[in-house]
């Protein structure tokens, strides 16, 4: 779940944030994944911005944008290039369960 939200705001903040004011753009995604890995890219030719300039959100207020960038770091390790393209990178690794304990776990009682 952690990283179908991630990638989510992610993909949101490029049509809203990056493609704002277009009629169109597009948006290369690329998914890879290997035993306890999974990384997403995710290119885009919109506006480029630095992440580190992005204040946190006010948790006080209780808003209702501007979480995007926040949960994407708070669910995945992110990386940011600008360029053409910019080039956002969510990557995130996690526990492979054994076949043979899954196995286990399904027969106890």
């Amino acid at each position: 779940m952690q990283v179908v939200s991630a990638v989510g705001e992610a993909f949101n903040n490029v049509v809203l944030h990056g493609y704002a004011g277009r009629k169109e753009g597009s948006i290369d995604l690329r998914i890879q994944t290997r035993r306890g890995l999974i990384r997403i890219e995710l290119r885009d030719w919109g506006a480029s911005f630095d992440p580190t300039k992005v204040p946190p959100p006010a948790f006080d207020t209780l808003p209702e944008s501007g979480l995007g960038l926040y949960i994407m770091q708070s669910f995945m390790h992110m990386t940011y290039r600008a360029g053409r393209p910019n080039l956002l990178t969510l990557s995130k690794r996690y526990l492979v369960e054994r076949a043979s304990a899954a196995r286990k776990t399904e027969g106890a009682t």
